[in-house]
């Protein structure tokens, strides 16, 4: 099975700008599908998120908010 990364943020939020160049760094080593959802398209999102974002989900399980723990991350790729 293929790992998916989801990442939820919005624009303009440098967070997630930082969050996304750090999951792109992870992907060149460690290949994923990454999604990326733009929260402001979702009301029940926006909710969820807003104080939160980034956030960072692999295959569907939240691993971070606010930051990318690249480390972390591989790890957790290499086991699924």
């Amino acid at each position: 099975m293929s790992a998916a990364v989801t990442l939820y943020g919005r624009p303009g939020c440098h967070l997630c700008d930082e969050a996304r160049e750090a999951l792109l760094r992870v992907r060149a080593d460690a290949p994923f599908e990454l999604l990326e959802i733009d929260i402001e398209r979702d009301d029940e999102l926006f909710k969820r998120y807003l104080e939160r974002i980034p956030v960072v989900c692999l295959n569907g399980e939240q691993l971070f908010e606010f930051h990318v723990d690249e480390a972390a991350l591989r790890q957790r790729l290499s086991l699924s």
